[in-house]
């Protein structure tokens, strides 16, 4: 206020003219700061939702089960071919075929789950889970339990989550076992019996609008003659 003249409205004028455009200048780049640190933040946590979203995926794919068999077979259906003879292929029970095909869905779910944890897991974990890839490369049986751990304990930290107690006793962990596909078969024939229901009422629905019009026309045709012999 020292600064501004008085001596006339010009000059008045001018004073807050200049203060309205320093106030101005200095709101605008407050502004873009505060927007600029804001998209910024924004960022940044939609990139760690993501890696956590991927690595929770990670675990539930990797420590699903908790029984059973916890280690991931490499076999692929063409080895288990060459190694089986004509005779003992067509002798084979149903129940094997379904059992390599379970293995089989559970090995592409754990490779698919490494490879997310290589592109987006700590050191450790790109390191657990690059040794377990080339485990299954080299064609030997893989444990995921090791790798478990360090996903539960980095997502319980990212999460601001106590850590396990020491005295609580987690059993080892393996990966999740694919859902079996009988239900959606059941919900299937049950689609096509309600389809099947639905067509049997159209027909009768069509059956009984054309005998119903058919009797209606016999009955103004009759109507008609009559009244013409009279």
């Amino acid at each position: 206020m020292r600064n501004i003249d008085f001596s006339s409205w010009q000059t008045l004028l001018l004073s807050l003219l200049g203060l309205a455009l320093v106030t101005l200048i200095g709101v605008g780049l407050r502004l873009v700061a505060t927007q600029t640190i804001q998209q910024r933040r924004e960022r940044e946590n939609r990139q760690i939702n993501e890696r956590l979203r991927t690595l929770i995926a990670a675990y539930k794919t990797l420590g699903g089960s908790f029984t059973g068999n916890l280690a991931v077979d490499p076999t692929h259906l063409r080895d288990l071919k060459r190694g089986e003879s004509a005779d003992s292929a067509e002798l084979a029970p149903a129940s094997a075929s379904s059992g390599s095909d379970r293995a089989r869905r559970v090995r592409d779910a754990v490779e698919a789950a490494l490879s997310d944890i290589i592109l987006l897991g700590t050191e450790e974990q790109v390191r657990l889970a690059a040794s377990a890839a080339a485990e299954l490369a080299a064609g030997r049986h893989v444990h995921t339990h090791e790798l478990v751990v360090s996903l539960r304990d980095f997502i319980r930290s990212v999460l601001d989550l106590d850590p396990v107690p020491a005295s609580v006793e987690i059993p080892r962990q393996g990966p999740a076992r694919p859902s079996a596909t009988g239900g959606k078969g059941g919900g299937a024939g049950r689609d096509e019996a309600r389809q099947g229901g639905g067509g049997r009422a159209g027909g009768a629905g069509a059956g009984l609008g054309a005998g119903m019009g058919l009797g209606l026309g016999g009955g103004l045709a009759l109507d008609d003659d009559h009244a013409h012999h009279e």
